[in-house]
């Protein structure tokens, strides 16, 4: 090469390795999640070939933490978390202090430090947001009351999180970290500056950001400009993140956090989550790339009995307190059964506490490598898990409806028609449609939208109709014509292929951006794919009219 260029190739190689391992993952029908720690593993230190430069890594995976807290904190609903407040919150707060208790006990066995068990066990009593909003909404689950209490249960866990990443760095000395010596009164003064610091963060950021901010991003979108407003939200992301850490001396983390909650209040949220959503995913898939390279794959044969130990806390201890702790709320077993399927892995705040406890030099080599392998082996298992509650919930009799919801009698449905999607362009199609005499079925992956729907009076199934048991539901083999309004190509073209196999004589319309996206729907087998920009130009030369698949 005629220069080095270390973190041109150190990109190349992480974005190359997790873009395979993460298709492949994908492809195998588990989360991208453990292809982008394996393309980590593939670039670190403890394999053989290319070794991604280590000294870069951290300040990239740092990035994706900002971003990450970011895209948290945009999704932050006190509303979501106060309509499910008397079981998610006591219940989230009892299931970490399990969680942790166990991994302290399984650090002490090992011979760890007080700090390096809790944060041991607190790594492990934290799920993965991806993951479990995923498995949710692949079961359609997410406006059930189940999801709503396995994602409230989530936000407690993740504010919990938070409130830790701003206290460790206070406390890693007095914990252990370096090998200092415990001191009350010193505890009682960095807890005090702490506080101190974080309030008077909180204070500027409610006074000051809360009109700053929605003001400056309503005053960029007025430009026009959608790369003014893209890196207007970036910038307000990592600028209240750095500034957050400099000025206060907060975490990163919170900075970010704060900034996302802020935006989220704005009725510009959804544009700055979708604007961010590619850089965000593109740094996310960089944080835990890095995360792989710390992990020695020798450590499951060196340790396995520890890696087995720290596995059966993830996946039974966490999800048996669970279990009980919403029994004892009052709540059915079919609510038990799949809250504990959802809590029993872990991801995200995992890799993060790893990360900083490394840093501080609370949590030893080994105990990173516990994490990962936990982590690894617990998405992996995931859907077994799941599998497992469905199992009891048959043999135990207590099965019920899959969302909680009672589902719409599709069984007299024929010669309807089968809506996917209720956004912009769903709902306006759905009042169109809505028109003729026609039944129509919708399917909406979005809770919101799918209830929106519901309340207009529309037959509404909720979950990712790419899934074929989703498709059934809507009785696509005897519907008549099928709409897919989602702007996403790749899903769509999915479902394409998926309904065209159940029902070879269904008319099928599809949403599209451009001509290869077009080009790729009818491929699949749409039998008309719409471009917004061409039906305008219709429109406007008055020379609109019906295409023929849609005539009568």
């Amino acid at each position: 090469m005629p220069h080095y260029t270390p973190l041109i190739t150190s990109l190349v190689a992480a974005f190359c390795f997790a873009f395979a391992l993460g298709a492949l993952a994908n492809r195998l029908r588990i989360s991208p999640l453990v292809g982008y720690l394996l393309a980590g593993i593939c670039v670190g230190p403890f394999t053989p070939g290319f070794v991604a430069d280590q000294s870069l890594a951290p300040e990239l995976a740092e990035i994706g933490v900002i971003l990450l807290m970011f895209g948290v904190g945009l999704h932050f609903s006190l509303k979501d978390l106060l309509a499910v407040k008397g079981i998610a919150i006591p219940g989230a707060l009892v299931q970490i202090g399990v969680a942790t208790l166990l991994g302290m006990g399984l650090a002490h066995v090992l011979g760890w430090t007080l700090g390096a068990g809790l944060v041991f066990g607190l790594a492990l009593s934290v799920a993965s947001t991806v993951v479990l909003l995923r498995a949710l909404e692949e079961r359609r689950l997410l406006d059930s009351t189940r999801g709503r209490i396995a994602i409230g249960w989530l936000i407690v866990e993740d504010l919990v999180m938070v409130l830790v990443l701003v206290l460790l760095p206070a406390l890693g000395e007095l914990l252990g970290g370096g090998g200092a010596v415990f001191d009350s009164q010193a505890l009682l003064l960095t807890l005090g500056i702490t506080f101190g610091k974080v309030l008077a963060f909180l204070l500027f950021m409610l006074v000051v950001g809360r009109r700053v901010i929605p003001w400056l991003l309503a005053r960029i979108a007025r430009s026009g400009s959608r790369e003014l407003f893209t890196l207007g939200v970036l910038a307000i992301a990592l600028g209240v993140a750095y500034g957050s850490a400099h000025v206060f001396g907060v975490s990163f983390a919170l900075g970010a956090f704060f900034a996302g909650m802020i935006l989220g209040e704005t009725e510009l949220s959804h544009n700055a989550a979708a604007d961010s959503l590619p850089l965000r995913d593109a740094f996310a898939v960089l944080f835990f790339v890095s995360v792989g390279m710390l992990f020695d794959p020798m450590s499951l044969l060196r340790e396995p009995l520890p890696v087995l130990a720290t596995c059966l806390i993830i996946v039974f201890g966490k999800s048996i307190a669970a279990w009980l702790i919403v029994r004892a709320f009052g709540h059915p077993n079919d609510t038990a059964l799949t809250i504990a399927a959802s809590l029993a892995q872990i991801g995200e705040f995992s890799f993060i506490l790893a990360a900083l406890g490394g840093q501080l030099g609370l949590l030893p080599d080994s105990g990173r490598d516990l994490i990962l392998a936990g982590a690894i082996l617990s998405i992996l298992v995931n859907p077994l898990a799941f599998g497992l509650c469905r199992w009891l919930r048959l043999r135990l009799g207590t099965a019920t409806q899959a969302s909680d919801i009672p589902l719409p009698d599709l069984s007299a449905h024929a010669d309807h028609d089968v809506l996917v999607g209720y956004g912009r362009v769903g709902s306006r199609l759905a009042d169109e449609l809505a028109r003729t005499a026609t039944p129509l079925v919708i399917v909406e992956t979005r809770a919101d939208l799918a209830e929106q729907a519901r309340a207009r009076g529309f037959d509404v199934l909720c979950g990712s109709a790419a899934a074929k048991e989703l498709l059934e539901a809507a009785a696509i083999e005897r519907a008549r014509r099928l709409y897919i309004a989602i702007p996403q190509v790749f899903e769509a073209g999915e479902i394409v292929a998926r309904a065209r196999q159940l029902n070879p004589q269904l008319t099928i319309v599809a949403r599209a951006h451009n001509e290869s996206e077009r080009e790729h729907l009818c491929r699949q087998g749409a039998d008309y794919a719409v471009i917004g920009e061409h039906e305008i130009a219709r429109a406007m030369s008055g020379g609109w009219s019906v295409p023929p698949a849609l005539a009568g």
